[in-house]
């Protein structure tokens, strides 16, 4: 039997495959508006593996695969052996071979990477501290929806080098953009990543510059899950970092500005920003359920 194909990050489809997803996700989308039924899926299941806690994350793919006819199981590490230290090697072998098709979100990137390794159906990576790969799936469609291709555009990063500043890297080279990075300090991505891109990802520690003329404004919130602690530390580093209007107003006349959720308004974002009548938010939250409906469509299809 061939081995499946996993999504752990945007480097594991061509860009024509990605942007093939993105086309289909928004047909998906205006489907599911029309109320098509849309179960091609009868009795197919799919794993949910929380290490860490979510709303959206959940929500979407647990409605993504009822309305794609099947049934999500939620497994959190209070209901497995997972978190009573059973290898994951063991738990991989176990769990793909009842079910379809496996979502993870958890710490170490390399618990995906292990679990994929040894699964027998698709695995989905739905967070690891190094990427969130279906995040920018919903973030690349948001902007297609509204502006159309990404490709030769620039987008600016402004606040944590984290994961999601992580996926922008790889989302800048299979999506064809531009990316200015502006991190406080002490706070920078991967710098394997960054040599990597070289030739389209800008690092610097000044936003204003960052987002001068820019196409799309990121962020994301200062203290990721498990940086609590950090909190108001970090809150003092990276008040220059604020994504606001005064900050739009150096990017293109008509940027667009996103942000994955939760928000803390009044720190990474203005309260006025994430409440406008023409923010981009709530659809980009919106899409997650559909990028992710076409995604696990595209796994299922290629077993």
């Amino acid at each position: 039997m061939a081995s499946p194909r996993h999504f752990l990050t945007l480097l594991d489809f061509s860009p024509a495959e990605l942007q093939a997803l993105i086309f289909r996700a928004t047909e998906m989308k205006r489907a599911h508006h029309a109320g098509a039924d849309q179960r091609q899926f009868p009795g197919t299941v799919l794993a949910m593996i929380f290490a860490k806690s979510s709303t959206r994350t959940r929500v979407s793919f647990e409605a993504g695969m009822a309305q794609l006819g099947g049934h999500a199981m939620f497994l959190s590490p209070q209901d497995t052996q997972l978190g009573r230290g059973e290898p994951v090697e063991d738990s991989a072998r176990v769990i793909s071979s009842m079910v379809d098709i496996v979502m993870i979100r958890t710490f170490g990137h390399d618990i995906v990477e292990r679990f994929a390794a040894y699964s027998s159906v698709p695995v989905i990576n739905a967070l690891t501290d190094d990427f969130h790969p279906c995040q920018l799936l919903a973030d690349m469609q948001t902007w297609h929806e509204h502006r159309g291709p990404m490709a030769g555009k620039t987008a600016a990063w402004v606040g944590d080098g984290n994961n999601m500043c992580q996926s922008y890297i790889n989302a800048a080279r299979q999506f064809d953009f531009q990316l200015r990075i502006a991190c406080p300090p002490g706070f920078e991505p991967r710098a394997d990543l960054l040599a990597a891109n070289r030739d389209r990802v800008e690092l610097s520690h000044d936003p204003e510059s960052a987002v001068r003329g820019a196409d799309l404004v990121v962020t994301d919130v200062w203290a990721s899950m498990g940086q609590e602690k950090e909190q108001q530390t970090r809150a003092r580093q990276f008040a220059p970092y604020q994504v606001n209007e005064a900050l739009m107003a150096h990017a293109a006349s008509d940027a667009l500005y996103l942000h994955c959720l939760p928000a803390h308004r009044g720190e990474e974002i203005s309260a006025g920003l994430m409440d406008a009548p023409d923010t981009v938010i709530w659809d980009e939250a919106e899409n997650r359920l559909h990028a992710q409906k076409a995604l696990m469509e595209f796994l299922l299809n290629a077993r």
